[in-house]
């Protein structure tokens, strides 16, 4: 069976830690909906980004376990096309408002063929056009 991949933006796994008033019931019911026909995903930068919230590893491991969210390595050739964005999104004026990590979030979902989960899919759909996305 192939099992379908979908990974989850650090924003979307926030609003649910810290029950966000605005964001909380999308993101919460969008991960219940994915979850029961996709496999969860996290890369170790989303995991670093959903970690400021912890004070412990065990903690976020208790909360992102790897039964629900499969933890999934960053390709090197993601980190390739992702300076390449980069460098073009700087280029035509892109500040520091949206940091590398998110380019690199959307090519590691490129390269690896996967959807990807956001609320935030303005630089995605921007600079990953092709990429296939679940958002609000």
């Amino acid at each position: 069976m192939i099992v379908r991949r979908v990974l989850v933006d650090s924003n979307v796994i926030l609003d649910v830690f810290t029950r966000d008033p605005t964001w909380l019931s999308w993101s919460s019911s969008a991960l219940a909906r994915v979850s029961e026909t996709d496999a969860l995903v996290v890369n170790p930068l989303i995991y670093g980004e959903v970690s400021v919230r912890f004070d412990r590893l065990e903690a976020l491991d208790e909360a992102l376990p790897a039964t629900v969210f499969r933890r999934d390595p960053l390709p090197w050739a993601a980190g390739f096309l992702a300076g390449k964005v980069f460098a073009e999104y700087r280029r035509h004026g892109g500040g520091r408002q949206t940091p590398l990590s998110d380019f690199y979030i959307g090519a590691h979902a490129s390269i690896a063929g996967m959807r990807l989960l956001t609320r935030d899919p303005s630089p995605y759909r921007t600079y990953f056009p092709r990429l296939s996305l679940i958002t609000p």
